[in-house]
Parts: C-alpha cells; structure tokens; sequence
C-alpha cells in the first residue's frame, strides 16, 4: 500500500492556528490532569449548529470516486505531525444510487485517507489516501468477509487511532455478526500499528481485548499524569447499548504493544483514582446507551467533553476529570432532522475561536457517506 499525495489548500483561519497551537500535536505532551472532582460544570448547551460539506461519496467535496470510494462511514481522526489521517468503516467501490445504508461491490473492511487542510471552517480537503498498487484506497487491515451468523469474521471496523513516537497504532474490532440496528457482536478488538508513515500497516501480536468486554470500541487521548504521559482508553461495548469503562497506558511503544501493561480505572477515592490490572475491576464512568464515542480536552471549558450518539441523537457530555464526573447529555445534533445519524467524531486540531467552535465527522445511514459539522459550545457565565 502507498500514500498518494494531491494538491491542498493553504488557507488558515488565525483563530484555526491559535486554536492548533493549544491542542499541541500528535505525539507531543499529554493533557494534565486535575483530578478534584469537585469542579463546576461549565458547558451550557451547544449553538449554530451547521452542517459544512460532504467529505465522501458522490456530491462530496473531495473527488472519493477516483480512489473507488462511493459509500462509507465513521471517521474518527488520529493526528500524525502535521497531517491527520481519516479512518472509515466498511466502504464500498460501487453503490447503487438508490442504496440505504452498507452495501454494494468492491468492498473494503476500512480504508484511510490523509489531509494537511488546517482551515475547518468550509470542510475537509483529503490530500491522498493509504492506497493498493493502482491507487485506489485500499485496506489498513482486511477484514474475512465470512457471511453474516457464520460465526467467523465479517469485518474489522476502525474505532480510533493514537501516535506513540513514530508509530500510529489504530484500534480496531473483528465484527463476528451485525445484528438489529444497533446491536451487533464482536470476537474481539485489538491493535495494529503503521512504522512507515502510514503506507503499510501489521498488528500488534499479543494485544487484544475480549469480544464480551467494554473494551471493543474506543476513542483516545494523550493524558499527562504524575510526570508521565499516558494514553486513556474510553471504551464501550460492541454495538450502541452500553456505559463507558477506562483503560490507560503508558505512551511507550513497549508499553502499548504488552497487554500487561493496560490498566483500568477501579473507582476513585475522593480525587485519587485507583487503577486496576485485572479487566473485572474496571468501573463504569458513564452509564447509558452511548454509540460510537469520542473525547478531548475542550480548552474553551478547560474540561473534557464527549459525544456520541444515542437513541437516533448526536450529544456532547462535559467531565470534571476523565473518569468523572460526567455532566448530563445535551443534544448537539437531532436525529429528526439528520435520520440515521451516528458517530460525531472530535478531534482537538479542527476547533476555533479559541476553542468555542468545535468541528465533528458525521455519518448518515441513508447516503452512507461522512459529512463535516461545527457547533459552538456555550459556557455559564
């Protein structure tokens, strides 16, 4: 697999750059944590919701059909130097205009494409994509495509990525079968991990969690605590009905690549929280039904915020700490007006207005393709 390059666009916003400069990049110091649970909440509600563009499939702002993509979904976003890359779902080459949903021909488990657009403001530009040998995007890892109730594997859906060093380690989870809306089974989730920049792509041996766990999806970020840097794991089971659990580990390639290593959030005594080695301890953060999740450090709220999608909704949540506590939904998206919604993705890089102005991937069932949104937070005040 290569990289393709194309043509980008060189406008930025100031507010964009400033907005880069306190996100800090990929790879570089963690968050810190204060860990006094005892911290108002400050997050409002959510304003100027606006719909931006279409990242993929016909009539989006990128040309996808030159690289066999028609129909795709998810799109959570790992930030790699200067560049981010773009990590979807099952895809697929040859769609039906007609078709509802993931279906159609030449189908791929994930596929990834790469932009250096730093401006959100109107959409994403993709500057190329993780590609086969004739350019066409192609599959971080494959999926066995066993039919759906075999019992074997019918796909590996990305969940997120981080970046350790050189390395970019993408979660991901082996789809055992695809059940009602919403609800399907997993064999297990696990890691791969790219050396070369992201043109080739080997799992990491050894490094799995259980299909049955709360591990299965999950969305990242870099945290500094006690004088190191750690990656937190916020993870809910397979399909869109379960809370959220916690999961760190030390942000070493040694580290990430030992299952050993992984610890889980076991609680909390007033502000010190207790980190367990053994899976079973892990406590639920969130309870709820949340799909698809993902979290960063807001520094417009200097808190953590969520969101997710729940019950056909898109909605953020603020936290005091990364384990809690968690401040009740508020809608960001309604599902009356954008059906089959799912997976509003964050990424620290793409706010603005020093942080008030949030952008998100998000994916509609109906065209089956990933569009760019932006909301403004609104802080008590």
């Amino acid at each position: 697999m290569s990289v393709t390059a194309a043509p980008r666009r060189t406008a930025v916003a100031a507010s964009v750059l400033l907005a880069l400069a306190l996100a800090g990049c990929a790879g570089g110091s963690g968050v810190s944590v204060d860990p006094n649970p005892d911290r108002p909440f400050v997050l409002d509600g959510v304003s100027g919701l606006t719909e931006i563009a279409q990242l993929t499939g016909p009539d989006a702002m990128n040309d996808t059909a030159s690289v066999s993509v028609a129909g795709t979904d998810l799109g959570s976003m790992v930030d790699v130097g200067d560049r981010t890359l773009f990590l979807f779902g099952d895809t697929f080459g040859e769609r039906d205009p007609e078709s509802i949903g993931g279906q159609g021909g030449f189908w791929r488990s994930n596929v990834a494409a790469w932009s250096t657009d730093d401006d959100p403001s109107d959409g994403i530009s993709f500057d190329g994509w993780v590609t086969d040998d004739v350019g066409l995007a192609a599959a971080l890892i494959e999926g066995d495509h066993d039919a759906n109730g075999a019992g074997g594997e019918v796909t590996k859906i990305p969940t997120y990525g981080f970046t350790v060093g050189d390395a970019i380690y993408v979660s991901y989870m082996s789809v055992r079968f695809w059940g009602e809306p919403g609800a399907w089974d997993a064999n297990r989730s696990a890691l791969i991990v790219s050396r070369d920049d992201g043109t080739t792509w080997q799992p990491v041996e050894g490094v799995e969690w259980p299909g049955d766990s709360n591990f299965v999806q999950v969305a990242t970020a870099r945290v500094s605590e006690g004088g190191e840097d750690w990656i937190y794991f916020w993870s809910i089971p397979s399909g869109r009905f379960g809370g959220v659990q916690l999961m760190r580990v030390r942000a070493t390639e040694e580290a990430v690549e030992d299952q050993s290593a992984y610890s889980y959030f076991a609680g909390a005594d007033g502000a010190t929280p207790r980190w367990s080695s053994d899976l079973a301890d892990a406590e639920t953060i969130v309870e709820g039904t949340i799909g698809e999740l993902s979290v960063m450090w807001s520094t417009y709220l200097e808190r953590w915020i969520m969101t997710y999608s729940d019950a056909g909704n898109a909605y953020i949540r603020e936290g005091i700490t990364p384990w809690g506590p968690w401040g009740d939904p508020i809608e960001l998206v309604p599902g009356a007006d954008y059906p089959g919604l799912y997976s509003p993705y964050l990424n620290p890089r793409y706010v603005s207005d020093d942080g008030r102005t949030i952008y998100f991937t998000l994916s509609l069932w109906g065209p089956y393709n990933v569009f760019w949104f932006s909301a403004d937070l609104e802080r008590k005040g």
